[in-house]
């Protein structure tokens, strides 16, 4: 599986590619700020994104879903510390597939990820 992380907080995204490496998937790239996450997942076109809420730009990244899921069927995991109902409703408009609450691990990454494929038959 081609995997995606947007997260601006650069320890976190380390911790992330490593998380899922060791799952055995390939990070195919990632991005701290919404402009620039749409035009790297609109061309590396991966499977799965793992997606922080707010980023650096003005772009959070519940927009960048719904701009890039016009152009790609992906799976998308939202891994945020923004627990906020008003924001969780309106992610819940781009159809994601988990939303986790930060601080994760390998293991409710795995199972995260393990639940959605299944679901989805991939």
């Amino acid at each position: 599986m081609r995997v995606f992380i947007v997260e601006d907080d650069e320890i976190l995204l380390l911790m992330l590619n490593r998380m899922v490496e060791r799952l055995g998937f390939e990070v195919v790239g990632n991005a701290g700020e919404g402009s620039v996450a749409i035009r790297q997942i609109l061309r590396e076109k991966p499977d799965l994104l793992l997606m922080d809420i707010i980023l650096r730009d003005e772009i959070d990244g519940i927009s960048v879903v719904e701009t890039v899921k016009e152009k790609l069927d992906c799976l998308v995991i939202y891994i945020t510390s923004n627990s906020d109902a008003a924001i969780r409703n309106r992610a819940k408009k781009t159809g994601y597939d988990d939303y986790l609450i930060k601080p994760t691990n390998i293991e409710i990454l795995k199972k995260s990820i393990a639940g959605i494929t299944k679901s989805n038959g991939a």
